[in-house]
């Protein structure tokens, strides 16, 4: 296993800047360049074989190896979604939808991309005011108390869990067997975080643990598994400081654990702070350990991060993350992937 990066690069900086911190396995889409430097991702419905050759160049050229593509299944709300009908249920559209993500699945095949990610999402990433953090820093909260329960449900309405899974096993059906024959792994990330059943018309059916066995055991496929968000998981849990690690070995040692969200949390279900990897619930390097154990081999990444001050906060932060899990990996002795460019 290995540091990597789901950043969007904001310009060609952001790359000489992983690969400078080491950090030289990244998932980002492919991008276009406006006339001041500034990158812009393509919407992956738009996507070709050429746009991703050469997408896979430019990083190359940087010392970056692309790991994982995003598919147009989001975790931004319904309402702002890429292929909203898959969730939806919403037939033909949904179909449509999906024949533009095989399609997807198959170019990543062609150009050598060994994995995408998704997110079966419909209400987003619902948060409650954020908090002050260590040294006031501005961290993402969730406190169930202080969340507008009531609130409405959006446009999928009202979804009882049984419809809910027929939505997703139906996507499901239509998808793995693809990436099975063409040896691109699907890794989808959990709802996040957990709320409870009827909350904004929804129950959040991949909002619990045991939700996940379902779903992975859901047309069954070694390609078929998890974008595995050690912090969302830690969201779902009572005592995530005790709880987390059997359950990295339960998805682990099933090799259902495609990509690892390395995010700690301070706090529990329904009441947490994002904080740093040092400073929360979990004690990560022991997760690193559980990761190690079960034989994981893809990438750690940081996920969320507390806003910090400075011109360039969210950079910094995460290259704190990226040294800590970098520093962690050797702390374990974990063998250090060498990229290509000191092989030259």
């Amino acid at each position: 296993m290995y540091v990597g990066t789901q950043v969007a690069p904001r310009n060609q900086t952001d790359l000489e800047v992983w690969s400078q911190l080491g950090v030289n396995n990244i998932c980002t889409d492919p991008f276009i360049e406006d006339d001041k430097g500034n990158y812009k991702s393509i919407n992956p419905h738009n996507w070709t074989v050429e746009i991703l050759e050469k997408h896979i160049e430019k990083l190359k050229n940087f010392g970056l190896t692309l790991d994982i593509v995003q598919i147009p299944l989001s975790s931004r709300p319904l309402e702002e979604s890429q292929s909203p009908n898959i969730m939806l249920g919403k037939s033909p559209e949904r179909d449509k939808e999906i024949d533009s993500i095989l399609d997807i699945l198959l170019m990543c095949s062609k150009v050598g991309i060994p994995c995408v990610k998704y997110n079966m999402n419909i209400i987003g990433i619902p948060r409650s005011k954020n908090e002050k953090g260590r040294g006031l820093s501005t961290n993402s909260t969730f406190r169930w108390d202080k969340i507008d329960q009531e609130e409405k449900p959006g446009i999928a309405g009202v979804l009882d869990p049984d419809t809910n899974w027929e939505r997703i096993d139906y996507f499901l059906s239509k998808i793995v067997p693809v990436a099975e024959e063409l040896k691109v792994r699907l890794a989808c990330h959990p709802h996040d975080p957990y709320t409870p059943d009827g909350y904004k018309g929804i129950n959040r059916v991949l909002g619990t643990v045991d939700g996940l066995k379902t779903f992975v055991e859901l047309n069954e496929s070694p390609y078929h598994g998890l974008n595995f968000c050690q912090g969302t998981i830690s969201e779902m849990l009572e005592n995530p400081g005790e709880e987390i690690f059997d359950v990295i070995k339960y998805f682990g040692e099933r090799k259902k654990i495609f990509n690892v969200h390395f995010r700690n949390i301070l706090g529990k279900k329904l009441n947490f702070m994002e904080v740093f990897p040092d400073e929360g619930s979990v004690d990560m390097i022991k997760a690193l350990k559980a990761y190690q154990s079960v034989g994981y081999e893809y990438m750690l990444m940081p996920d969320h991060v507390p806003h910090i001050s400075g011109a360039n906060d969210s950079a910094v932060a995460f290259a704190y993350c990226y040294g800590y899990i970098t520093a962690g990996l050797q702390s374990i002795n974990e063998p250090r992937k060498i990229p290509w460019t000191r092989l030259k």
